[in-house]
């Protein structure tokens, strides 16, 4: 495991998951809210491949497996998807358009799916498969809360946008927030269930160790954080304080971050996917 790896899932996933948002958001944002969170998630992939790149080459395996080389590809074919998207948006290609975007989209998820399942290669069907929705949740959750935290200081630029679609962005947040929860504690409750003696210590082990400091963190601001902060927003979008709302999903965005970044560390530091 490296930070380079860490960081590399990270920004793919945010990346992968701001694509992902941008199908809920209604045209009403306009040419240039799409445009710009398109040119973000470009900027984010790009730094993800750059830290694949030094993962790589600083590690001491002769070559990727088949399954990275796949979801190595996959991404950069949603990246290229992505660039063209957003140089033609607004300008041109209008016909194609939902295209382009399923291209962009799908190419990151199938990127997601096999990099959990490289992570876990040498897991159990189950355990692969919590890895993956880990991944998946992980990348609607990042995503989620970033375009939700754009599209509420975007009513700086479109006053008379509709508060409706601040609200529809933040539901959007609030369902892939609750099901990382779901997925995290089934990941922890699996773990400690399935746990053998002959397996090395335990997660239980480890999470009330001097180590667990980690896990605690990323539940703490991860879900905990995001959870009170997301309800304070939609509560605040309710009553049309969209200042407000944008306010509280920066901290929010933050919180999110934080808990990621955490959980790929942990991810790959103990095998289990929270």
């Amino acid at each position: 495991m490296s930070l380079s790896t860490v960081l590399f899932l990270f920004f793919a996933h945010l990346g992968v998951g701001i694509a992902f948002t941008l199908v809920f958001v209604s045209r009403d944002a306009g040419v240039k809210f799409f445009r710009f969170n398109a040119g973000l998630a470009v900027i984010l992939i790009a730094i993800a491949l750059a830290f694949r790149y030094e993962a790589l080459a600083g590690s001491i395996e002769h070559e990727p497996s088949r399954r990275s080389q796949i979801a190595d590809l996959a991404l950069v074919c949603g990246e290229a998807a992505l660039v063209l998207y957003w140089a033609t948006v607004g300008r041109a290609l209008l016909k194609i358009r939902r295209a382009i975007v399923a291209v962009a989209v799908a190419g990151g998820l199938v990127a997601v799916v096999l990099q959990a399942l490289g992570v876990s290669a040498d897991r159990s069907p189950a355990e692969q498969a919590l890895t993956v929705a880990s991944f998946l949740t992980s990348a609607a959750m990042l995503g989620g809360a970033c375009t939700a935290m754009i599209l509420g200081h975007w009513y700086l630029v479109i006053p008379s946008l509709q508060v409706s679609h601040l609200q529809s962005i933040v539901r959007l947040h609030i369902a892939s927030m609750a099901a990382r929860i779901v997925i995290v504690t089934v990941a922890v409750w699996f773990a400690i269930a399935t746990w053998q003696p002959d397996a090395g210590p335990s997660f239980r082990h480890y999470i009330t160790s001097v180590d667990g400091i980690f896990f605690w963190q990323r539940v703490l601001f991860g879900l905990g954080g995001p959870a009170v902060l997301s309800y304070l927003t939609w509560e605040t979008a309710k009553i049309r304080s969209t200042q407000s709302a944008t306010g509280i999903l920066y901290v929010d965005f933050f919180t999110v971050v934080v808990g990621e970044v955490l959980a790929k560390y942990i991810v790959l530091a103990t095998r289990v996917p929270v």
